[in-house]
């Protein structure tokens, strides 16, 4: 053993570097966090539409609601009126004919609560109810008067 070199018994373990520095890891994190919510951020904003059947009509001068006509194929006419029928629908419409005309209706993306007492067309869809004659989840609002 006396043959031996020196240099090949002492390792200097500063000189290797086998991974990657924690610095380096909390900035590619920071990267990966950021790039991920600015493109969930951007896509969020695409709206479907041409053929997608699926567009927000945002608050227009008279229509409010998700154009969606597959979905939402449904429709009637009348003045929206507040309060249901035995705990079915939050509102109803009320049309021509007395009460067993009305429309009862709730709405899973439409305030409808901002219409009442405004003569409405409203796009939905029909849901059998026990004690309404006709139940609607409505998608779109469209102001008559």
């Amino acid at each position: 053993m006396g043959n031996l070199n020196q240099s090949t018994l002492i390792h200097s373990f500063e000189s290797e570097n086998k991974g990657i520095s924690y610095s380096r890891l909390i900035i590619l994190l920071f990267l990966s966090l950021l790039i991920g919510g600015l493109s969930g951020f951007g896509l969020s904003k695409i709206q479907i539409s041409s053929k997608g059947e699926k567009e927000f009509v945002k608050a227009s001068k008279n229509a409010v609601g998700v154009m969606d006509k597959k979905t939402f194929r449904d429709k009637a006419e009348g003045i929206l009126r507040e309060g249901g029928i035995d705990g079915e629908g939050n509102f109803h419409l009320e049309r021509p004919g007395g009460e067993s005309q009305n429309v009862y209706l709730t709405s899973s993306t439409i305030d409808l609560s901002l219409y009442i007492g405004k003569k409405v067309r409203v796009w939905g869809e029909t849901f059998a109810g026990e004690k309404a004659g006709w139940l609607m989840d409505v998608g779109l609002v469209e102001v008559l008067q």
